[in-house]
């Protein structure tokens, strides 16, 4: 990230009504990555209108509702530093994945989108930031398939139900990849669906932005023995 870049930070005070304080709370946040997660938001609300990367509902409170909410994901498995995250969209939660690990040696996050004006999104705060962020504009069952490189975790939010996201991630956590998916209230029920054929080791993190909402850590995937 050049200092031109850090002296040009813009603050949309008009548009957002909460800061950085929401990841803070959460993560240990350096001055560093506090410009890089200013930068990203600045682009979020400069791309919106045609992009239409989030609920304009949630624009206002973007810090907390989509900034703050990914950063759980870095918090949990901290010690990663090669991510994978799928369905990528405006980049939560791998961008943030990827603003917190900058810093970090060998930190890599590989990014799917198949949307070509999202994945142009993802290609443009990676380069405004300085992160390193891998993006990939192709389907995610065709990557997955053909990705052969190590990584350590796997992230998606609000992509799949469990049933859909297990056989899309069952390869790589079968590798040694831990994957974290944020889920809401439904998750008893998407649990259900996806045990039925699968037995999952899996850890639940009650999320501490959303009342009802949890990360799922999945740390093993099997099929399921016919009974």
């Amino acid at each position: 990230m050049s200092s031109h870049r850090r002296r040009s930070i813009r603050k949309r005070s008009d548009v957002t009504t909460d800061d950085l304080r929401c990841v803070s709370d959460i993560y240990p946040v350096s001055r560093e990555t506090a410009e890089r997660l200013t930068i990203y938001v600045d682009l979020v609300v400069k791309w919106q209108k045609s992009q239409n990367l989030v609920a304009p509902g949630t624009l206002p409170q973007i810090w907390r509702r989509h900034v703050a909410d990914s950063v759980q994901v870095a918090a949990i498995r901290p010690e990663a530093t090669r991510w994978l995250d799928l369905g990528s969209g405006a980049g939560f939660p791998g961008l943030v994945t990827a603003i917190v690990n900058a810093d970090r040696p060998g930190a890599v996050v590989h990014l799917v989108e198949s949307n070509h004006g999202k994945a142009a999104f993802l290609r443009t705060v990676a380069r405004e930031t300085g992160v390193a962020a891998i993006v990939h504009t192709v389907r995610i069952e065709e990557f997955v398939a053909d990705f052969a490189e190590p990584i350590e975790a796997i992230s998606a939010r609000a992509l799949a139900p469990l049933v859909r996201l297990i056989p899309m991630v069952a390869p790589l956590v079968g590798r040694g990849a831990v994957a974290v998916f944020h889920k809401g209230q439904d998750f008893a029920s998407e649990l259900a669906d996806a045990t039925a054929s699968w037995d999952l080791n899996l850890v639940e993190h009650p999320s501490r932005i959303e009342p009802g909402s949890r990360l799922v850590e999945i740390r093993g995937i099997a099929p399921r023995a016919p009974t």
